[in-house]
């Protein structure tokens, strides 16, 4: 509790010396309770590890030519589609902005009070196949089922061996219904068959990310040159 310190700076405040006991009392309360939910916000940014930290739902560039939809994208900011356990595959040319949009909505999602875990899919996959090694699996696992939002980044375009096959289909599978997920990729989705490789676990595996995710096409120029022209290289990647 931060009530002394809060009482304090109420007291250097002006006009808070004519306030009723009950006013004092209302304002300690409603600072105490913003204090909190700001330590609650910080945890959960710290916890979802994002590679843009800064990137912002009031930074969002709409007017660059990326074909971003603003009215659908301004609909996922509200996290409804967090709540309702949908997945989100946003797709485009590098340099266009996938990560920084993902990781946008990932702080929106910290600010509503989910959960979310970022993770790179080529890192990913190394760590899985480091924590197999030495038992450090379940609890890895568990990080990335758990989760309300997993952000899996990069997807492709190198094919899946068995092992990341099976680690995939395993974490799609637990987080089916049950959470979800955002992937970025340079690949179309109709590609992504190939990436997976086998065709059973393919079939299993998209069907599960698919079927009831939002889908984002993203196109243009690399923003990288536009931004760096301009000074701002805030949502290139």
């Amino acid at each position: 509790m931060e009530w002394p310190r809060q009482f304090a700076e109420l007291e250097t405040q002006d006009g808070t010396a004519a306030l009723s006991h009950a006013e004092w009392l209302g304002l300690l309360v409603d600072r105490e309770t913003a204090s909190r939910e700001a330590k609650r916000f910080e945890s959960r940014m710290r916890t979802a590890k994002l590679r843009h930290v800064g990137a912002s739902p009031e930074d969002i560039d709409y007017r660059s030519r990326r074909n971003l939809d603003k009215a659908l994208f301004q609909q996922l900011l509200t996290g409804k589609w967090i709540k309702d356990r949908r997945n989100l595959m946003i797709t485009g040319p590098c340099g266009v902005g996938k990560t920084w949009l993902a990781c946008a909505l990932a702080q929106s999602a910290c600010r509503s009070g989910a959960t979310v875990l970022y993770k790179r899919l080529p890192r990913l996959f190394d760590e899985l196949e480091m924590a197999h090694g030495v038992g450090r699996f379940p609890r890895l696992f568990r990080s990335l089922t758990k989760t309300d939002l997993l952000i899996l980044d990069d997807w492709g375009p190198d094919r899946l061996n068995a092992a990341q096959r099976r680690d995939l289909m395993e974490i799609v599978e637990d987080r089916y219904a049950a959470g979800s997920t955002l992937i970025t990729s340079q690949l179309p989705i109709d590609a992504w068959h190939n990436v997976i490789g086998e065709p059973t676990f393919a079939d299993s595996i998209l069907d599960r990310l698919v079927h009831n995710a939002y889908r984002i096409g993203l196109d243009g120029q690399s923003m990288r040159k536009t931004k760096v022209k301009t000074g701002d290289e805030t949502q290139n990647n």
